[in-house]
Order: structure tokens, then sequence, then C-alpha cells
């Protein structure tokens, strides 16, 4: 943990959503399995002609297709789905039915065992903002208790790392960014992209969770170093952050 000395303390916080309140592998594994069982019923022949695997590598293909929709995790699930459905010959109607199927078992989440008596101390402290670039509901998931709302890529319409998605966190909380903490798992996406765009950060290391690259690779990646002001904590999970904001 490195905690620079003269920095102010945050009093606002933005939250990723994905790996750092629930893991995500089995919540899609989950809505995925649903999505094949509504699919069998109702498009057998879409389920028939791509099953998971294929529904796998025509994912990838449409997103390989739609940069410009890298922002937008439910349009391209969406148009992934309609064109199964038009490669099998069934309806493509069916597309916006089944993927509400999909997303409904999406938002069925299991948080991690320190989630929900860190968020309400973190909220004590100061607002909590949620900033994600997936289609997590914050109602859905059973957050808003903490919660004064969230930001999320696809309205925003860019993504993290991009710096206009965490100044549009920090408008949304009426704080400038040197204000603001945010805290996620992904060292590229959450924390570079926090730090660049002004504010501290805090990187969650679950363990038995796989990480991202971390600062060295993701340095050589992006080909340039990070700001050096602002607080940064490198953290096995929420409660540790919570101590040290409560230690302040």
């Amino acid at each position: 943990m490195t905690m620079p000395h003269r920095a102010a303390r945050p009093r606002a916080f933005t939250l990723d959503l994905d790996d750092t309140l629930w893991p995500i592998a089995p919540t899609l594994q989950r809505a995925e399995a649903v999505l094949r069982d509504w699919l069998a019923r109702h498009a057998p022949a879409t389920q028939a002609w791509c099953g998971e695997a294929g529904m796998l590598r025509l994912r990838a293909q449409v997103w390989r297709e739609h940069p410009e929709l890298a922002h937008d995790l439910s349009t391209l699930r969406l148009l992934t789905i309609r064109r199964a459905l038009q490669a099998a010959g069934d309806d493509v109607a069916l597309a916006e039915p089944a993927f509400e199927v999909f997303l409904a078992a999406r938002q069925q989440v299991t948080w991690f065992d320190d989630v929900a008596p860190a968020l309400e101390r973190l909220a004590a402290r100061g607002p909590l903002l949620a900033l994600s670039n997936g289609n997590a509901d914050l109602a859905a998931t059973g957050l808003t208790r903490w919660f004064v709302g969230g930001v999320s890529a696809r309205g925003v319409g860019v993504a993290k790392p991009d710096a206009r998605i965490f100044a549009a966190a920090c408008a949304r909380l009426g704080c400038a960014p040197q204000e603001v903490m945010h805290i996620g798992d992904d060292w590229r996406l959450d924390i570079v992209g926090a730090r660049r765009a002004g504010l501290h950060s805090a990187w969650l290391r679950r363990p038995g969770l796989a990480h991202t690259p971390g600062p060295a690779q993701a340095l050589q990646d992006d080909g340039a170093d990070l700001p050096t002001g602002g607080h940064h904590l490198e953290l096995p999970d929420l409660l540790a952050l919570v101590e040290w904001v409560e230690g302040g």
C-alpha cells in the first residue's frame, strides 16, 4: 500500500462492479445457461445451430466487426443473438425477448462476503457511485441502498479507461477529480484510467481471481507513466479500504 503524505483524503468514491463486488465469470455462465435453455424452448433451431461454443464464437465475431460499440455490451449481445437467430432461420423478432431473459439472469449476482459490511461503512464516509463498463443494474443487484447512482459506459458513450467516463462520474458526484477515489479490480481499465483522469485509486486484488497485468506490464503496453499525485492503494478486499478511510 502506498500513500503520499500530502494528498487530501477523498470525500467521494466510485466503484467498479464486476469482479469488484461480485465474481463475474460464474454470473455470466449462469446467464448464458439460462439463455440457452430459453432458446431450446423458443428457438430450437438456433440452439441446435450454434450451441454454447458456437454462440461464443459468434459473439467474438460480432465484437470484432463492431469496435464502435465496445462501450455498449448490451447492444453487442443483442446483435449476437439476432445474428444467431437469422443464421438458423428462426424469427429474428425473438432477439429482444431472448436478450431480456439473459439480462435478467445476468443481474442475479452473489456479492463477495465483505461487500455489504464494507459498503455500509464506506457510504457513511462519502457518496458512492457505480462506474462500470458492464450492464449490471444497481436496483436489480440490490445495491441502491448504498449508492447515489451509477455511470455506465453505455450511458456516457465511452468506456474505461477513457478519461471522459471518469469526468462524467465526478460531475455526477459534484466533485473535482482530486476529491474522488475510484476502486476497481482491473489495472488498466480502473487504475490507469482513474489516475490519468486525476482521481485517487484503489486497486482491489481479491485472492483467487485472475488479475489483469500489473503496473510494469500495463505501463509498458500503454507506453507512458502514470501521474504521481493522489493516493494509490493496493488492497485484498473492501474492508481494508474502509479501514484506511476510517483511519484518516
